[in-house]
């Protein structure tokens, strides 16, 4: 009798610096200050993940994601060196993913090729939008016609290709959204994120919107992009598998998400990365340091990037499958939910309101469910 395999992996490195900081934008991101930094980040990250192969202990890894921030702008032979760390340290899956997102400006792109010899094999790219005017308001420092030569670009490097969309911007109508949509699909990339513009705290476009620069889309405007996106999509052989990615048959659903979505272990590494760790049956909580200097600081003092892990109790690790979970079709187990002490009226109400499916396995919102789901979710966990 064989042993089984180690539990799935994935390793989210977060990479923090961008040349531009978009308005919308409400991550954890800076502009590099210091010219000896991102090595020294680099070589942090490496040291992290040395000292959280101890923590996992032996796992199977199903997945490498580079986010940020703009991961592009590293060095891609820093890329090619985490990414031999991650399969040293632990045990590679036949079908491992290497994802890392990149923005489409011409100096970026050259680089592409570097980044496939690096070992990474899906390309994340934050295209946003496909005319001049909507990226001048989106803040990006690209043009349409920069972003198609990256998309060309990418589509001939990597075997897989995502493209990033921003919809519900001021004066987008539903006829022009799904124009573009098929536009984007028509560039041959097998996976699209299309987001709905969030007006987040703090950024630059809620500053704008308080001030009466320009007001976001009524929640029935957006309600009506949204279920363009799914139709438009539907109709080119995409499958909405989340409420935000749509993928061109199953081989090309983003795995590391997937890892998020299913509740499955993941580490992360980078300023500000989170992870979440399973020992001894108890899921744990790990946030990195926010600022690169003091990620850097608590690496050399104690090894990872973060102060300590988290303990999540029963209650708040169900909590966090039912955040998660149920933007998948596929939703989450009953039996991973028993902490909540879900409510069977609630549950039924829901069900006769067309938002939950009815089914006796797994709890899993509808498409109509899916396009509420922030209140399905409160109502849930009320």
């Amino acid at each position: 009798m064989t042993d089984p395999a180690p539990p799935p992996l994935g390793v989210y490195v977060h990479w923090p610096y961008c040349a531009r900081i978009c308005p919308y934008c409400d991550f954890n991101v800076f502009r590099v200050r210091r010219p000896d930094e991102p090595a020294a980040l680099a070589r942090a990250i490496l040291a992290d993940l040395q000292a959280q192969a101890e923590i996992t202990g032996p796992r199977t890894l199903v997945s490498v994601f580079f986010g940020g921030g703009t991961p592009s702008l590293m060095e891609p032979t820093w890329a090619a060196e985490i990414v031999a760390a991650a399969r040293r340290l632990w045990t590679p899956a036949g079908d491992l993913e290497v994802s890392l997102e990149a923005n489409p400006t011409d100096a970026e792109a050259g680089r592409f090729a570097a980044f496939a010899a690096a070992g990474v094999t899906r390309l994340s790219l934050g295209l946003q939008a496909m005319d001049d005017d909507a990226l001048a308001f989106l803040g990006r420092n690209h043009d349409a016609a920069t972003g198609l030569r990256a998309a060309q670009a990418a589509g001939r490097d990597f075997p897989r290709l995502s493209l990033d969309l921003i919809y519900a911007r001021p004066g987008q109508t539903p006829l022009a959204w799904a124009e573009e949509l098929r536009r984007a699909v028509d560039l041959g990339a097998e996976h699209l994120s299309p987001y709905q513009l969030t007006i987040e705290t703090g950024t630059a476009f809620d500053r704008a919107v308080r001030r009466g620069r320009f007001a976001p889309a009524d929640p029935e405007l957006g309600a009506v992009l949204y279920e363009t996106t799914q139709a438009t999509l539907e109709a080119r052989g995409f499958t909405a598998y989340e409420v935000s990615n749509h993928a061109r048959g199953e081989a090309a659903r983003s795995r590391h998400n997937l890892v998020y979505w299913r509740g499955q272990d993941y580490v992360g590494a980078g300023p500000g990365a989170h992870g979440r760790i399973t020992r001894d049956g108890v899921r744990h909580a790990t946030v990195g340091e926010g600022r690169p200097a003091d990620y850097l600081a608590r690496v050399a003092a104690q090894g990872t990037g973060f102060p300590e892990l988290e303990p999540l109790s029963a209650l708040a690790a169900a909590e966090e499958r039912v955040l998660s979970g149920l933007r998948i079709e596929d939703g989450v187990p009953h039996a991973e939910l028993r902490a909540l002490d879900l409510s069977p009226e609630k549950t039924a109400n829901l069900i006769d309101l067309g938002l939950l499916a009815d089914d006796p396995e797994r709890l899993r919102a509808t498409p109509a469910g899916r396009l509420v789901l922030d209140r399905l979710t409160a109502d849930l966990l009320t």
